[in-house]
Order: C-alpha cells, then sequence, then structure tokens
C-alpha cells in the first residue's frame, strides 16, 4: 500500500503517517524509489496508535503501549498501570478546566457588557 490508501485506510493523514516513521513508531518497507510501502501489519499499528492518541496518549506512551502490545510475555497490570496514570492526568486536567470554567464564568457575570468601557474581564487580566 501507498501512503495514501494506508492513510485512507487507518484514518490518519500523510503529514502523521510520515511523522510516526520518521520518530520510529512504523517501520515501513521502501520501494527501489524511496517511497514508502505499507504493509497490512503498518496499517494495524497506524490504526492502534489512531485510537490510541484519540485517548490522549502521548507519543511516549504510544511507543509504551505497542511495545507492551508486542510483548507476549508482558503483564497486563503494565498496561492497566500505563492506562491509570493517563486516567489521573485526564483527571487532573479536567479539574482544571473545571476551575477555568468557574472562574471565567463568574467574571463573564460580573461584567455588565454594555457600553461604559469599565470592564472586570480586563481588569482581572490585567491583574
Amino acid at each position: 500500500m501507498n501512503i495514501s490508501e494506508v492513510g485512507k485506510r487507518s484514518g490518519l493523514p500523510p503529514k502523521t503517517i510520515r511523522f510516526y516513521d520518521d520518530i520510529g513508531l512504523i517501520q515501513p518497507k521502501r520501494d527501489t524509489n524511496g517511497y514508502r510501502i505499507f504493509s497490512e501489519s503498518d496499517l494495524h499499528r497506524l490504526a492502534f496508535l489512531r485510537r490510541a492518541r484519540a485517548l490522549g496518549f502521548s507519543v511516549q506512551e504510544c511507543r509504551q503501549l505497542l511495545a507492551l502490545y508486542h510483548d507476549d510475555t508482558r503483564a497486563s497490570a503494565d498496561v492497566k498501570a500505563l492506562a491509570r496514570t493517563h486516567l489521573a492526568r485526564i483527571d487532573q486536567q479536567l479539574e482544571e478546566l473545571g476551575q477555568m470554567r468557574r472562574t471565567l464564568a463568574d467574571l463573564i457575570d460580573s461584567c455588565a457588557g454594555d457600553s461604559r468601557p469599565d470592564c472586570p474581564i480586563l481588569r482581572d487580566l490585567a491583574r
């Protein structure tokens, strides 16, 4: 498969596929002209990466997940620990987003939103 076809089948843009190749997450074979030739195995890895990235795993975590996936001697506890750490980070981000939302909502509520120049939102940002 060429990069266009594997991109369509994996749901990833060619630029992302090239990036994954550049950083070693995938290693497609090369044709004599230097073009990448993708196998079904490469397609599977790309689909795996797309799903993991959609769940918010970092590139480094994806590298670890792929290594665990291909390790027949892995312990599922290792995978669970990695996922649990990621979930804790998501929970922390959600808490931070909630705080940002509450602060912004309070600022919006305190702003008259009229033709006067006084604005509590700008005052708070300049603080």
